[in-house]
């Protein structure tokens, strides 16, 4: 019922921007000075343009998925926009493209535009077509402490708590010592205090014996969570580390489609799950994860995409934390807002997402 719009898909437009970072960001898998952006228009008959994004990482990835949305965009036109249809007719295409990788990203940068077409018709945010309402959601920032050194890490908490009165942050680890994680972790405690949640992320750095010795060391320091300590697919292994540590295990950025979260969970190799949108297969994939979140009874939070997140998880039945960066501002006519640390959702028809056409020239990847 929610997709009788009568929507018609017109044409599908895809660019691709590379925008600066405000803090560079240092990871144990890379360094993050800029962030590719592939921005999806869908365009209908009935006037209606849906928006959305997606960030793949790497220049040579988002180069490489332009054709593949195009494609898949070209095969839309003259059909209704029905994004779960079209989510279930790509079901075909992954059987020879393969299910994970590129080939789900497509697909869901062009689910999320089709969302916000189908609320726009409706004339309600998205978390009010999907059945919720646009309350502010509690984020953590996650716009640094990168793999600085440990004694800078207190400065930059501070400023980062102070960005939208944050009250919960995430700290990047992974340093050549376990000595200087825990100097990081510590050195971050002492300035914020303790009444600030603090979240750990490994970005799969680890062997599986190197993150047995790291994260007891970090086991007693008071972290809500310890994110992707192994390699993402390394389910056997997440299990052992979950079973050693009382600390909660998190995983989930990398699950590739909503069967990837249930595998995860039935292996028991995480405590709590934060899927992103382009891996889990737009908004009509996060349905699906969310679905089996609530029957797993795990909390589920965010990985990336704030502004698209926040409309998701208000209809996310065990939802935990937003995890806000603000990449993506530099090309939106009006970025959202972070007030007492919780997003606020703009009180507008579909998802909210509207381009700067200036800094779209003016960071598009050919310029």
């Amino acid at each position: 019922m929610i997709e009788d719009t009568g929507l018609v898909v017109r044409d599908v437009a895809v660019r691709s921007v590379v925008v600066p970072l405000r803090r560079p960001l240092a990871t144990r898998v890379g360094d993050f000075p800029r962030w590719p952006l592939l921005l999806i228009d869908v365009t209908t008959e009935q006037g209606v343009t849906g928006r959305g994004y997606i960030g793949p990482y790497l220049d040579r990835a988002a180069a490489a998925l332009v054709p593949a949305i195009r494609d898949l965009g070209a095969a839309l036109r003259g059909r209704t926009a029905a994004p779960a249809a079209a989510y279930q007719a790509a079901r075909g295409w992954f059987g020879l493209a393969g299910y994970q990788g590129l080939a789900l990203a497509a697909v869901a940068g062009l689910d999320i535009a089709l969302w916000d077409a189908l609320a726009k018709a409706a004339g309600l945010p998205l978390a009010r077509l999907l059945g919720g309402t646009t309350e502010a959601v509690p984020a953590y920032n996650s716009n640094g402490l990168g793999l600085i050194p440990p004694a800078a890490a207190g400065d930059e908490a501070l400023e980062l708590l102070a960005e939208g009165g944050f009250t919960a942050l995430k700290v990047r680890v992974g340093r050549a010592s376990a000595a200087d994680d825990l100097a990081a972790v510590r050195t971050v405690r002492d300035a914020v205090g303790e009444q600030v949640t603090l979240v750990a992320d490994y970005n799969q750095g680890l062997t599986l014996g190197e993150a047995l010795e790291r994260c007891r060391a970090l086991d007693g320091e008071g972290l809500a969570w310890i994110e992707e300590p192994l390699r993402y697919d390394d389910l056997d292994g997440h299990a052992r580390v979950a079973r050693d540590i009382a600390t909660p295990v998190m995983l989930g950025e990398n699950f590739y489609g909503p069967r990837a979260m249930h595998d995860a969970i039935r292996a028991q190799a995480c405590d709590l799950v934060m899927p992103d949108l382009m891996r889990i297969g737009g908004v009509t994939g996060w349905l699906q994860a969310a679905a089996i979140a609530d029957v797993a009874c795990l909390p589920m939070s965010s990985h990336l995409y704030p502004e698209l997140s926040g409309h998701l998880l208000r209809v996310t039945p065990t939802r935990h934390w937003l995890e806000w960066q603000d990449w993506a501002s530099p090309v939106l006519k009006q970025p959202f807002e972070i007030r007492s640390g919780q997003l606020q959702l703009p009180d507008v028809p579909g998802n909210g997402l509207d381009w700067d056409e200036d800094a779209v020239a003016r960071y598009g990847a050919d310029s």
